[in-house]
Parts: C-alpha cells; sequence; structure tokens
C-alpha cells in the first residue's frame, strides 16, 4: 500500500464547525469526498471526532424544537409527541376502512415471438 497522502489529524481538524457534512471535510482537506469518508470510517480518533460533530448538531436540532414549543409552535409539538410522546399514546396512526372485498387475480403468460 502506498504512502498516505493526508493525516488522520487533517480531517480531525476539519470535522468541527462541518455538521458532519463530509463534502465540507473534504473541502476543508482538499481531498475527494471518498477519500474523506475512508478515514472516518478507518481511523478511530477520525470517526469519534466525526460521531462528536453529529451529535452536537444533532443536539442543536433538538435544542430547536424545544425552543420552537416554548414559543408556541404547534407543529414542532405535535411532531414532538408523535416521536417522544408514544409510550403516553402520541402516535400516528392510519386507518384503513374496508369497503368491500378486493380479489385481486394475476395472469402469468408467456408471450411468443
Amino acid at each position: 500500500m502506498g504512502k498516505e497522502l493526508f493525516t488522520a489529524k487533517q480531517f480531525i481538524d476539519a470535522i468541527p464547525g462541518s455538521g458532519g457534512i463530509v463534502t465540507t471535510i473534504s473541502k476543508r482537506v482538499g481531498c475527494t469526498w471518498h477519500t474523506a469518508k475512508k478515514y472516518i470510517n478507518e481511523y478511530v480518533t477520525v470517526k469519534a471526532a466525526y460521531d462528536d460533530e453529529c451529535e452536537a448538531i444533532l443536539d442543536l436540532a433538538e435544542s430547536t424544537v424545544l425552543k420552537n414549543i416554548k414559543d408556541g409552535d404547534s407543529a414542532d409539538a405535535k411532531w414532538y409527541l408523535s416521536r417522544k410522546g408514544k409510550s403516553r399514546g402520541y402516535v400516528e396512526r392510519q386507518e384503513n376502512e374496508q369497503i368491500g372485498d378486493i380479489t385481486i387475480r394475476i395472469i402469468d403468460e408467456a408471450i411468443d415471438d
């Protein structure tokens, strides 16, 4: 295997503020998307930095939803309850009403040329 062109530290330094977007990381390092993804997958330290960034963005998104709920956003409140309030009965359900019997007939015929 040839000498690596990049170091794990370059990727670790490029990750903060990327939002976990591999394209952003690759552009900061000056490599292809596939190279950045390879380093994320193969180096434990790079993977840990990447996972931390992704978790931070998830925390930010959750904070935004909670702020919106506190500000009275009923759409975010409903969404949040459908995800986090299942144990209290807040679930989205689809109800299907059967009107009558449905018959499906499948015909499998070979077509000769």
